[in-house]
């Protein structure tokens, strides 16, 4: 049987001083409750809190900044706070490189020295050409209120387009730099979100996807609707734009955009919400040498997810779940004047391509093909016609990322990275299958000390789940380690082992760091996205209380030493997981959670995530939603966890809202000493983007709060 500590024996510790009680929050600011009240198919649900939706009322700001005066003063006072804000900063204090990619003559990466606040991007001519700054961020912005979301080069590298986000916000602005002057452009594409252009082959125009431009004021409410791609043509104003594609009889669709190298054939990958998160699209293309552009369907139905591979002698790639749940690649010839046949290149493999991204890339007439054994990566490359030219030989069970280009490239870059290992950069020759090292960070950490490795536990079903672990070598399975259990669980997107320098500082302090791979992620395909889904999500739940039991039972912590942490759906993890099993865990991190599941899709992307969540309206899927939404299923009178509730002020993809009334529901109802605190992030949305000292200051909460509440002393590595 687990072990699992219930409050009784944990107040016994408490009071014993085996653990050191962190001090009570009296006095949570007021939030009155209103009569507010819905009707689902005849069953009435109190919303008590609705009036936190209205972001910019004087009664919600009032309220939150009363909030943020409580969490100032509770972070301030724990001693060990600032020490670990400098630790932190050391720790991010190395020189940093992002994917190299290049176009016509030009190679371009982004770098950063150590502590500058966002990384500048250098440009060179040819590989081994002297770098330049092609642009800097930090000259717009030091304080995080613009960050940059992602740059696009036109074909021949002479006009670099680059995304501005404004606090972090999902609405990007789109701008245009000519890199030999060094000057902008007066164009700005606005009202973009989640989907990156594409310059036309001669760089004088781009194709992009925007929505209409919101209310005044709304601009964090408005659901995703009215979706439309575009032509701009540089230096005419964005009113001027050619409309390509919409569809006014499905307002919530939305359209990723590709080009075929050439210029002829424009690629629409189309989903209900954000392409992806149901993980079913269709497919359309646009034939723009015709003398009448029309969109003709290659994919209808949503019957499985597509993404798109490339071009390559006429024909169309793309990977996709159809009749493969964990994948394979297809050719599509576009001009064939019947209906469009799917020919398969690459068969669906033991392991599972990435479902939630794109997992194939076409470079050098080759096929590059990443897949998942058991959470971690492997690389193969195949000709066109899908036979296997070799598979790449990675440095251990890690990550790789990358593997960018064209058809015609001779090279490509990845990266490689684990738990305790910092992104490698390689370059491939793909003629001849050799790699070598590009760039390799040197970080002022000894690694040697960590041991990584990945175990495997029961779900409360039986099924075997991986779970990896990373802490320092020698530690003792007595309960006593301070443990983070990280999760997220949703809409097929895997985690996979990667290296973050910020949670060196968990481990120099005897921490333990976990990552469940539950189900709802793909990390062995689309099977296990669809396994704990809509009626079945409470599985999700599971999965990861299984994974916290397990480590009690192990001897690696207990209760009062264990830690929660999860974002966005993850953020929803944690809530469900807190009002599920507050017995379980001493603390709680909830990031921009997904916490009203009854509402969800009346705000900003909602719409698009009812393919994992499910319709609130729709009776069936009513029971489940509200079974576990967060929000509903605070029980008053509990004695919850110390839970650290983390929003950001422009979030637009999950609004704050469902993190305002999920902390006041949680304090009002709190019985116990723990505290209960949000944390609203000024200049910051769902994650894109942060500063350098946006993260230091994050994570020095975080580790501050939670070293607090697990009983953790000193600063040099004892726990």
């Amino acid at each position: 049987m687990p072990l699992i500590l219930d409050i009784p024996l944990v107040a016994l510790l408490l009071t014993s001083g085996v653990l050191a009680a962190p001090e009570p929050v009296t006095g949570y600011p007021p939030a009155r409750r209103d009569e507010a009240l819905d009707d689902y198919n005849g069953v009435k649900v109190a919303d008590p809190y609705r009036w936190l939706e209205h972001l910019d009322s004087a009664e919600t700001r009032d309220w939150v900044q009363a909030e943020a005066q409580l969490t100032d003063s509770y972070l301030a006072k724990i001693p060990v706070r600032q020490t670990l804000e400098r630790r932190l900063t050391a720790l991010l204090n190395f020189e940093k490189f992002g994917m190299p990619f290049h176009k016509g003559d030009h190679y371009f990466y982004t770098h950063n020295s150590g502590l500058q606040q966002q990384s500048v991007l250098f440009a060179s001519t040819g590989l081994a050409g002297a770098p330049s700054v092609a642009f800097d961020p930090n000259a717009l912005s030091t304080n995080g209120s613009l960050a940059i979301v992602g740059y696009v080069a036109s074909p021949d590298g002479a006009t670099l387009a680059y995304g501005l986000s404004h606090g972090g916000s999902d609405w990007t602005d789109w701008h245009f730099r000519q890199i030999a002057t060094e000057t902008d452009l007066p164009d700005v594409l606005k009202w973009s979100k989640y989907y990156h252009p594409i310059f036309a082959p001669d760089g004088k125009g781009i194709y992009y996807s925007a929505f209409p431009a919101p209310a005044a004021g709304e601009e964090l409410r408005a659901r995703d609707l009215g979706h439309a791609v575009f032509y701009h043509a540089l230096d005419t104003p964005q009113s001027a734009d050619q409309k390509l594609y919409e569809r006014l009889d499905h307002s919530d669709w939305q359209f990723e955009p590709h080009l075929t190298k050439d210029g002829r054939w424009l690629i629409l990958r189309v989903g209900e919400g954000e392409v992806g998160d149901k993980g079913l699209e269709n497919l359309y293309v646009m034939d723009l040498k015709a003398s009448n552009i029309v969109a003709k369907p290659l994919v209808e139905g949503f019957d499985a997810g597509y993404v798109f591979v490339g071009a390559d002698h006429g024909l169309l790639y793309f990977q996709t779940t159809l009749g493969a749940p964990r994948g394979r690649v297809i050719s599509i010839d576009p001009s064939s004047a019947g209906p469009p046949v799917l020919n398969e290149v690459v068969p669906q493999g033991a392991d599972a391509m990435n479902v939630d991204s794109g997992s194939v890339t076409l470079v050098d007439h080759q096929l590059i093909v990443r897949t998942l054994h058991d959470a971690a990566s492997k690389v193969t490359i195949y000709g066109l016609d899908g036979r296997v030219r070799r598979e790449l030989a990675l440095p251990g069970r890690g990550t790789a990322g990358g593997f960018g280009g064209e058809p015609d490239d001779l090279e490509t870059f990845y990266d490689y990275t684990d738990m305790v290992t910092p992104p490698t950069f390689f370059r491939l020759d793909l003629e001849t299958g050799q790699s070598t090292v590009y760039r390799t960070p040197k970080i002022a950490v000894d690694t040697s000390v960590l041991e990584a490795k990945q175990v495997f536990y029961p779900g409360k079903d039986g099924t075997r789940i991986p779970m990896s672990l990373v802490y320092k070598k020698g530690i003792k399975l007595d309960g006593s380690n301070p443990t983070l259990l990280y999760a997220y669980g949703g809409f097929g997107i895997s985690m996979l082992p990667h290296f973050d320098a910020t949670r060196m500082l968990w481990l120099e302090h005897g921490g333990i760091f976990a990552v469940a791979n539950i189900r709802g992620g793909g990390e062995y395909g689309e099977a296990w996205h669809r396994q704990a889904i809509r009626a079945h999500k409470q599985i999700v739940f599971d999965d990861f209380i299984s994974a916290a039991e397990w480590l009690i039972a192990q001897g690696y912590t207990s209760t009062p030493k264990l830690a929660i942490e999860g974002g966005s759906n993850g953020g929803l993890l944690i809530g469900a997981c807190v009002t599920q099993r507050p017995d379980l865990y001493g603390a709680a991190l909830a990031y921009v959670g997904v916490m009203d599941m009854l509402r969800f899709d009346q705000f900003g992307q909602g719409a698009g995530w009812v393919g994992d969540y499910g319709v609130p309206h729709n009776p069936e899927d009513f029971k489940s939603l509200r079974a576990y939404s967060p929000y509903h299923n605070v029980r008053p009178c509990t004695r919850y966890p110390a839970t650290l509730v983390i929003t950001g002020d422009h979030d637009a993809r999950v609004m704050p809202a469902h993190s305002f009334k999920f902390a006041a529901a949680l304090q009002a109802a709190q019985t116990g000493p723990a505290p209960v605190l949000l944390r609203v992030r000024l200049s910051t949305g769902h994650g894109a983007g942060p500063t350098t000292s946006q993260v230091v200051q994050e994570r020095a909460d975080a580790y501050a709060f939670l070293m607090e509440n697990l009983g953790m002393v000193g600063d040099g590595g004892n726990n």
